[in-house]
């Protein structure tokens, strides 16, 4: 596949990073889930808690080269799903390759089982009404139900 250019951020100290981001109108909506080249859950390095929350930029997660990142889309829950892995980074871009997308109903390659939770996240924030909360992040330190990811995903 091509090679496709993303813009990023990047934080005071230079690192790249993108916002966990979107949300669910009546019909429509859309996201954008970041996980780990195992399609684990991210530690988030800021999140939002004041302003216009609704439909927009929720949580910022530092990216590296083998991260995906899941854009979703729906249109009264028809879903296009793209999912791409980053290559490497350049200034305010991303280097990335589309390796899944889903359209029409089916997968043009089927994503392996391990993105499975990460796709269904991205679906579940683009249908969650006026979504002002982040729905694919890492709470190790607090939720106890995460203890497969901090054995198995670090």
């Amino acid at each position: 596949m091509e090679d496709i250019k993303l813009r990023i951020e990047r934080t005071r100290n230079g690192y790249p990073a993108l916002w966990e981001c979107g949300g669910g109108a009546t019909n429509t909506g859309e996201s954008t889930i970041i996980a780990d080249a195992n399609g684990c859950r991210k530690q988030a390095i800021y999140v939002k808690r004041g302003g216009h929350l609704s439909n927009r930029n929720h949580v910022l997660i530092v990216l590296e080269v083998g991260d995906y990142i899941i854009k979703s889309y729906h249109k009264r829950k028809n879903f296009w799903i793209r999912i791409y892995r980053i290559k490497s980074f350049d200034g305010e871009f991303a280097t990335v390759e589309l390796t899944y997308e889903f359209s029409k109903g089916e997968w043009n390659n089927h994503p392996p089982a391990y993105l499975q939770p990460a796709i269904t996240a991205g679906m579940e924030k683009a249908t969650c009404y006026h979504c002002r909360e982040p729905h694919y992040i890492s709470y190790i330190d607090k939720d106890p139900a995460c203890l497969f990811e901090q054995y198995f995903c670090n």
